[in-house]
């Protein structure tokens, strides 16, 4: 009789916590659950769950489970899936505004970058992004990027004269390499190894996780401590799930992601450090690989040469005088 009961109790407690959750939010994200990112989504869900007293059922779904960084945008629309985080690159042709983040030397450190990320400029991104249906909720990051090469140790501006770098799409990184004299060239990121290895290209630019784990320090002579540009991802939500909301629970929302914001940052900044220090061990170990950081001389010259490109980017449709000026001008 004991054990009916205390199975009933469980059943009911069970239909309770069922019943409890009024809404079904999916996180759809890229990574694996084990990067900063994947680590920063099951924080949110944790935290979301309990601000929201159970309220908020979120499921999180890596590794492209659901579905890639190319087709969410669309089904956040649908509301097909609530959230994603996307990379800035997959706004391209909506905000194209967002390739602020994508010009080289605008931010002087990390510090920097998330001032003017949650600050005015930050603002207005988020509301250009809101504007085309859907909400953008808050900015996470991937990293700062470095040139690496097998051709010469880029230290100065006339270093990258003649070297092929590879880049990803976008207007703001062709004009970058042109502006030291390098020749871009846009190739798939799954190119990017071979491409390096059989020296289709000489050079390229990506943040020390992607150098770390894609070898890339194992096909490249040089590595160049530059951070001149930044990769980042920007997490969004459905406006129809958004919507269905009542203003506490949108509330919750709010606190649960800007508490998992600190945290990605954090996890980001710590990876960061790891793999590189893997990437020294490397260096020392083989003698294959030169690292060099660049001294606040250095960067001061091709700050002095690169931010030569900025005005070609004044146009509001491509990125706007306003939002550059606003992202140097902060404090």
């Amino acid at each position: 009789m004991k054990k009916l009961v205390i199975g009933t109790v469980a059943a009911a407690m069970l239909a309770t916590a069922t019943l409890a959750a009024e809404y079904t939010l999916k996180f759809s994200h890229v990574v694996s659950a084990n990067t900063p990112k994947g680590k920063a989504a099951e924080f949110f869900e944790k935290r979301l769950e309990e601000l929201s007293g159970g309220r908020i059922d979120v499921q999180v779904y890596p590794s492209s489970q659901l579905y890639n960084d190319n087709a969410v945008v669309k089904a956040l629309r649908l509301d097909s899936v609530q959230m994603a985080a996307p990379s800035f690159s997959k706004f391209g042709k909506i905000v194209p505004q967002l390739a602020l983040f994508d010009l080289p030397f605008l931010f002087k450190d990390v510090d920097h970058l998330h001032r003017v990320q949650d600050g005015e400029v930050g603002e207005k991104l988020k509301e250009m992004v809101s504007a085309k249906g859907i909400v953008a909720l808050d900015f996470w990051d991937a990293g700062f990027k470095q040139f690496s090469s097998s051709k010469k140790a880029i230290v100065m501006p006339e270093d990258a004269e003649g070297q092929k770098f590879r880049i990803m799409s976008s207007k703001v990184l062709e004009a970058q390499i042109k502006a030291v004299g390098g020749n871009p060239q846009m190739m798939p990121f799954s190119e990017v190894y071979s491409g390096l290895q059989q020296g289709v290209i000489d050079a390229a630019e990506n943040p020390i996780s992607n150098i770390y784990t894609k070898k890339f320090h194992e096909v490249q002579k040089y590595l160049t401590m530059s951070d001149h540009g930044y990769l980042g991802y920007l997490v969004v939500m459905s406006k129809k799930f958004w919507n269905s909301l009542p203003a506490d629970l949108q509330a919750n929302v709010k606190q649960a992601m800007k508490e998992a914001t600190a945290e990605e940052r954090k996890l980001a900044q710590a990876l960061d450090k790891e793999q590189f220090e893997e990437i020294q061990k490397y260096a020392k170990e083989t003698g294959n690989l030169e690292i060099i950081t660049l001294t606040p001389e250095q960067r001061e010259a091709w700050r002095k040469v690169e931010s030569t490109i900025y005005p070609e980017f004044y146009d509001k449709d491509k990125i706007g005088k306003d939002l550059i000026e606003g992202a140097l001008n902060t404090k």
